[in-house]
Parts: structure tokens; sequence; C-alpha cells
């Protein structure tokens, strides 16, 4: 069973879960994030993890999700069930990152999280060239473009709090 901090310097969340997948289908993974807004959750049970609460979680919480996880079960924190009850409950239209693909929603998030394409294609393992290739797909798709009207549309839509 994994602990796994979705913030970690140098490899994401989203790549280390699919990393550890590979190595290991049969691993346990419980996502711990301060992020409890979208697409984070989302896209990281897509990627395989059991579960997933935030770092305000209390220990007692904490403890009860990792014995229900190794048990086989699944567990998310309050805050990120209600985030993913609204996603399930709302209009799919209402974002426009609902519009891109899991890699395009990642890099999205790693743009606006300040990183450079240069820290991006390190972590990702790819070329500066096939993430600027992705940002601009990404700006296409949402409507903007530039990092900047990027970032205000994900604070827009709460994908990061401003």
């Amino acid at each position: 069973m994994v602990l796994l901090d979705v913030n970690m310097p140098n490899i994401g969340g989203l790549e280390a879960t699919k990393r550890l997948i590979q190595l290991d289908m049969g691993i346990k993974i419980l996502a711990v994030s301060s992020m409890s807004a979208q697409p984070y959750p989302s896209m990281l049970i897509k990627a395989g993890v059991n579960g997933y609460i935030t770092k305000g979680t209390p220990l007692d919480e904490m403890i009860r999700a990792v014995k229900k996880i190794y048990q086989g079960g699944r567990y998310f924190s309050q805050d990120v069930a209600e985030q993913l009850a609204d996603v399930l409950l709302s209009d799919n239209a209402n974002s426009p990152f609902d519009l891109l693909s899991d890699r395009e929603k990642q890099v999205a998030m790693m743009v606006v999280n300040c990183q450079s394409p240069q820290q991006i294609a390190d972590q990702l393992f790819v070329s500066v060239k096939t993430i600027n290739t992705y940002r601009y797909r990404i700006y296409e798709k949402v409507g903007v473009d530039s990092d900047v009207k990027l970032t205000h549309l994900a604070i827009r839509h709460g994908l990061i709090q401003p």
C-alpha cells in the first residue's frame, strides 16, 4: 500500500500512480492532496488510486481510509466525495476543461501551477516541443491564447485557488 502525495516534486501524482500500477497491478494507493477540486480527484481515480483524502484529514479518518483500502475497499474524504458528486450530478458542459484528454488536463494543471515547459517536459519525460504542442492544443480547446488566460480560466472554474 502506498500513501501518495499528489503534489510531490519532480513527478506528479498522476504519473507516479500510472508507474506504480505498471509495476504492480495489485498495489493499493491512497492519494493525499491539499486540492479537493476537480480535475485532480477524477484524474487520479481514472489512473487507478483506491482513495483520495485531503491533507487536513484528521488522523483517525486517515487510519480508517488506510484500513478500508487495505481490505479492498475505496475511501474518499467528505470534501472529495462532494466534488465527485457535483461532477456526476452537474451538466458536463460546465467546464471547458472537460473537453481535454487526461494528459492535456495534467499538462494544463502543471501550466497553471506555474511550471515551465522545461519542468513539465522533464517530469513527463517528453520534449519541450511536445509540451508546447499540448499547450497550444489546450489553448485551442478551451478558447484562450496564453498561460495567464488559462490560469484565470482555471481559477474561474475552481481548479486552483487564487
